[in-house]
């Protein structure tokens, strides 16, 4: 008969500067409260890591608050392109897509590439599948986004990055970018998996590749599981989910691997976050960044990370 676990659940809403007004902040509260409510409702009901990664990255492309499906940011040339990967710590088995547009859920393609030969697909095949899947096309765009790219243009796309969170009371107006969604999900069968969507960091080089689809941003196998959120570039720099699944494979506690991997990432100057859950049940969360938008559940209560201050460069419960 197949042990039971207590299920366990982070997700994250990006990374980067602070948020300011307490409305601004009980607001995202809210919505990643309701994200941690319902999936773990559904592991409870015996769902599996994967399907419930996959309903929580779906809730949160579906909240215009953050850079991922609906409110994703602008390209340099004021197009919406997106990326998602999923990857099953159970079976091993990772699958994405990369600069894909005009539908609602990107995580939805990363879920049906799961049981495919060709797990990683680029702008044009994620946009076949699509088709194939016979999804309805869908305009991403919201009125916050355009205008902020309309502002970025006027200023001849100086900034780096567009916003954390399309909520204008909620984004400093210098550096304020790295938004992205994540999702850990540890089952009650013990299965772990991972997944991160987003819309990209905003006016960026035509065809400018995410860490979300790759393995760097987001990894899992039955031994931890991570998502990753931030600059990029300095993500796949560090190669951050996998060090630190590798590490707690190769014998670390979640908390060392965390302490480790971002120490060194501080060292390097990275601005980043992550979240991770491993097969024990720890919970842990890092940033290099001001901010991190996280939220999760340890089988008893629902915490986060929105007020956190601290100089330490990981949480862990």
């Amino acid at each position: 008969m197949e042990s039971q676990v207590q299920p366990k659940l982070i997700i994250h809403g990006g990374a980067g500067s602070s948020l300011h007004g307490k409305g601004g902040l009980e607001a995202v509260r809210r919505s990643l409260h309701t994200v941690i409510e319902e999936v773990y409702s559904l592991l409870l009901c015996k769902a599996t890591a994967s399907e419930a990664v996959v309903h929580g990255c779906q809730m949160l492309e579906d909240n215009p608050r953050f850079n991922a499906g609906t409110g994703s940011v602008l390209q340099s040339d004021g197009q919406i392109r997106m990326s998602a990967s999923l990857m099953d710590g159970a079976l091993g088995r990772f699958s994405g897509v990369i600069n894909i547009s005009r539908v609602k859920n990107p995580i939805e393609l990363a879920q049906f590439l799961q049981n495919s030969p060709d797990r990683v697909l680029s702008d044009f095949g994620s946009a076949e599948l699509a088709r194939e899947m016979q999804l309805p096309s869908y305009n991403a765009l919201t009125d916050l986004r355009l205008q902020e790219w309309i502002q970025e243009r006027q200023d001849n796309f100086k900034s780096a990055m567009a916003g954390v969170v399309a909520e204008p009371e909620l984004v400093e107006t210098s550096n304020a970018g790295r938004g992205t969604i994540g999702v850990v999900a540890l089952d009650a069968s013990g299965r772990l998996a991972a997944g991160t969507s987003t819309g990209g960091k905003g006016f960026e080089r035509i065809g400018r590749v995410s860490d979300s689809a790759m393995p760097a941003g987001n990894y899992a196998t039955s031994n931890a599981g991570v998502s990753c959120t931030g600059i990029g570039e300095d993500i796949i720099d560090e190669c951050l989910a996998p060090r630190i699944v590798v590490r707690v494979t190769d014998g670390m506690s979640l908390k060392e691997a965390m302490q480790r991997s971002f120490g060194e990432a501080h060292q390097n100057q990275r601005d980043l976050g992550a979240i991770a859950l491993d097969a024990s049940g720890a919970i842990a969360w890092g940033k290099t960044s001001e901010i991190l938008l996280a939220a999760y559940h340890d089988g008893e209560k629902i915490g986060d990370t929105l007020e956190w201050t601290s100089n330490e460069l990981i949480g862990y419960c």
